[in-house]
Order: structure tokens, then sequence, then C-alpha cells
């Protein structure tokens, strides 16, 4: 199945065939400083950086607009989570910052990821991706909160709620990753965190998986966070991944 990277509506240039199109950064880092400290470690190696909750309550807008001055895709990571109109003035917010995509949850629900739709359709509106399950949650912790089903089966009616509102893609774990291209097709965007190395500990993650297998299953692109951002040569721990997500790609085609 050939797997859609972009979405139609995409007005850059990227090349979902670039190892560097398919990697995300995680700057999960508490400043501004910290973060464009990291981003110059990295040497030039990664094009697209996530820029989470703890750094934008820090930095705001600013910190995306530097990101994107100097050449970078940002994913805006803010989990958007309220009633329909609040989240629909929160992209209307975020969406003069230049990030490129921008994640709200699944689990708002119908109106609210309608609402969300609408307030991006705006010339310079960041593409919305759904967050389906945390990859943080296996099954004892949905039951916790009352979801007693399996995490691959909230995830699908998730991402066939979000799909069905109009949103661009998801962002899901690895191990439902193959779920959702045989349910859902090629055309969502999937992106995939709990990405780990063989030889890399989960930390608090509970669905992972490596680049090699995350890619051969349909994801459009990988976030990883500590395995880069805390390995002694994050330039390096870096090109190891693109590395194997160049070769797993190819063994795709």
């Amino acid at each position: 199945m050939a797997v859609s990277f972009l979405s139609p509506s995409a007005k850059d240039s990227r090349d979902p065939r670039d190892p560097k199109d398919r990697l995300i950064v995680a700057l999960d880092v508490p400043g501004e400083a910290e973060a464009l400290a990291l981003v110059d470690r990295l040497e030039g190696t990664c094009r697209w950086f996530k820029v989470g909750m703890e750094l934008y309550y820090a930095a705001g807008n600013s910190i995306v607009e530097q990101l994107r001055d100097c050449g970078l895709d940002v994913f805006l990571d803010l989990k958007l989570l309220d009633i329909p109109n609040t989240v629909a003035g929160a992209v209307r917010s975020v969406a003069s910052s230049g990030a490129s995509l921008l994640t709200v949850h699944a689990g708002g629900g119908p109106a609210m990821l309608a609402a969300a739709r609408a307030a991006a359709e705006g010339p310079n509106a960041p593409r919305l991706i759904a967050v389906t399950v945390l990859t943080s949650m296996d099954a004892a912790q949905l039951s916790a909160i009352g979801i007693n089903t399996d995490p691959a089966q909230q995830v699908l009616r998730l991402a066939r709620l979000a799909t069905a509102a109009g949103i661009d893609g998801l962002v899901c774990s690895p191990q439902e990753t193959a779920l959702l291209r045989r349910e859902l097709g090629a055309t969502p965007l999937l992106v995939v965190p709990g990405i780990r190395s063989a030889d890399v500990p989960a930390d608090d993650q509970r669905r992972t998986a490596t680049p090699s297998a995350a890619i051969a299953s349909g994801a459009s692109m990988l976030v990883v966070g500590r395995p880069i951002t805390q390995a002694a040569d994050p330039s390096a721990a870096a090109r190891r991944i693109l590395a194997e997500i160049e070769i797993q790609a190819k063994q795709n085609a």
C-alpha cells in the first residue's frame, strides 16, 4: 500500500522520500535557550522538531517562529482538549506562528473536532493531527479511567471519529499503525511516538517499537525524544535513526 505523507492541501515542497521529512525530534526541554542549544547540537541533521506543552508554555510562539526562521518545520504538540469554541479559538491563535502540524485530542468529540477543522481552514493554519490514546497508556491504564476495551480498538474508534471530522492525521503508537493503515487506507498522516531502538530503554512508554518496525507498519512520521536528545552525541543518534528509516522505506517501496 502506498502511504500518504503529506495531505493534498499541503503547501510546502517537502519530499516524502527524504528520511529527514519522516523524523521529528521532540524538544522536550524547559526553555527556549535549551531548545535552541539542542537544535545546534544536531548540526543540521534534522528538519522537523516537536514543540510540546513544556516548551510552549515557557516560550510561546517565539520558539516556533525562531525555528521557522531557521528553515525548520514545527510539530506543535499542544493536545488541545476543551469545548469546541475554545479549541477553535486556540487553533486560530497559534495559526500565525507558522507551525506545520498541531495536535488536538480525538477524545474531545465530533463537535470539537469539527470546530477545530473549521478554524484551520485559513491560508497559514497548520494541518491538524488528532491524538488517539497516549503511548504511556496500556489496557490497565484505560481500565482505570473506565474504558474497558483493548487499546487498539479504542485507537481505531477515535481515529475513525477524527477522520470523519476531516482531521488530516492521527497520533498513534507503533502497535496500532498497521491496524489504522488497514482500516483507514493510505490517506491519513500517521505520526508515531514511542520509538525506541532495540538497545534503548522504554522509559515511561508502554506501546513502543523500533524505527524500522514503525516504518514497516505504515508510519508517516516518527517522533523521537530521549533516544536522540539525551544521547551523548545527539547528531550521531539522529543519523542512525535516519539511516534506519531510509533502509526500511526502500524495503517498503
